[in-house]
């Protein structure tokens, strides 16, 4: 019986998340608190450590100190089978400048590929919400014989514009890498829909090394994966797709098998922790088969005192409803919602208080914002445009630390 292949984990962290503003004003967007005991990369890594890859390098690059502390600190593993996650800086060892892309980020740290070694190198982002088992990609590539394998998934072509796209004959190579087109392509089985590219690749190892040093010698290039890397290799034939609605997760339900989600923007985080509060959830944080790992707190369990209420919402360790009533949220640990306060729709992250007969409406207040007794936030969206950022989808987001 053939052993398992031997495979390192590249997770891409080094994006500024400029969309996601103000929540990444001061960290990384990796590293930005999610449904109330997780930040986003514990969704990758945990698929990963879920698969058994234990070999994985994290390549940060901006405002990483929170991101790097979260993932020694949360990540440790025992080392004693060579397994290691480790968080890995620009490092300017091209020279001094930061990393120019994606691709240059690997070309940069080509390094830990010499040093590991591998037959494989599963590429993968660190800023979606999804549960998905690699090693069924992986098994799937060496199968194929193709040179990278992309992850795609299933979008109603009417939607798909909004992706990076893939246009794949019956056999599963790709043809075609689209970015973001206007009429984007069918699937071979079914005209009314389109593979999404996931932003999750696997390569096989000779051929990602040829080909980030390709690409570094192009002075046109955007040194991107997925702009750059992606679709040179289709051109060269050695690209296959990955049909994401083929993985099968242990103790996924009929609602949430197949879920993933980008969250690049406010309103998408916003909606993926709505994804989060109904009875059957859509994406169900509770499956023991394949647990999304993150921080543990020593903090004591939720308390509901005086008549404290919480319908459909999450509610983090250490949080305290006083009193108030709380609908439809998600929120972190060590959250204090005072007398008379209501929070309906919205996200509370670390250490957020709200005060006694204040109203919070469709809103995300950052780590350790307080909100003043009476306040009124998410009600009048125009007073609150002069104070706060306000989403296309009109939700208030309140900057870390921020007293209002």
């Amino acid at each position: 019986m053939r052993s398992q292949p031997h495979v390192l984990g590249i997770v891409l962290a080094g994006g500024e998340g400029k969309r996601l503003f103000p929540l990444t004003k001061d960290r990384a967007k990796p590293a930005v608190p999610f449904g109330g005991a997780y930040r986003l990369i514990d969704f990758v890594l945990s698929n990963l450590v879920n698969a058994g890859f234990l070999r994985i390098c994290v390549l940060t690059q901006y405002k990483s100190h929170s991101l790097d502390r979260h993932i020694s600190q949360t990540w440790r593993l025992s080392g004693f089978g060579g397994e290691y996650i480790t968080p890995v800086p620009a490092q300017q060892r091209l020279g001094p400048r930061w990393y120019t892309g994606s691709a240059d980020a690997i070309m940069q740290s080509l390094n830990l590929i010499y040093d590991e070694d591998p037959e494989y190198i599963v590429v993968f982002g660190a800023d979606h919400v999804y549960r998905m088992d690699p090693e069924q990609m992986v098994a799937h590539h060496i199968a194929s014989g193709a040179g990278v394998t992309v992850a795609g998934i299933r979008v109603p072509r009417s939607e798909a514009s909004a992706f990076g796209c893939i246009d794949s004959d019956e056999t599963g190579r790709i043809v075609g890498f689209l970015e973001k087109p206007i009429h984007p392509p069918g699937t071979p089985d079914d005209p009314n829909m389109t593979y999404a590219s996931m932003g999750n690749y696997v390569f096989t190892t000779r051929v990602l090394v040829e080909a980030i040093r390709a690409d570094a010698e192009n002075q046109d290039s955007d040194h991107d994966m997925g702009g750059d890397i992606i679709p040179a290799l289709v051109r060269r034939g050695e690209a296959g797709v990955y049909d994401f609605a083929g993985n099968e997760v242990p103790g996924s339900t009929e609602r949430d098998r197949g879920y993933w989600r980008d969250v690049g923007t406010i309103d998408a985080f916003y909606d993926a922790h709505m994804d989060l509060v109904s009875v059957q959830p859509i994406f169900n944080l509770y499956n023991r088969h394949w647990p999304i790992r993150g921080a543990t707190e020593n903090l004591p369990p939720a308390k509901f005192a005086q008549g404290g209420l919480a319908q459909e919402s999450i509610v983090g360790s250490g949080s305290i409803l006083s009193a108030a009533t709380v609908r439809n949220s998600v929120l972190s640990s060590n959250v204090f919602v005072e007398d008379g306060a209501t929070v309906e729709g919205c996200v509370l992250m670390p250490g957020v208080r709200v005060g006694r007969g204040a109203v919070v409406r469709r809103a995300i207040l950052d780590k350790n914002v307080l909100v003043g007794d009476g306040e009124i936030i998410g009600v009048d969206l125009e007073r609150d445009r002069h104070r706060f950022a306000v989403s296309a989808g009109g939700v208030v987001t309140v900057g870390k630390g921020v007293w209002v």
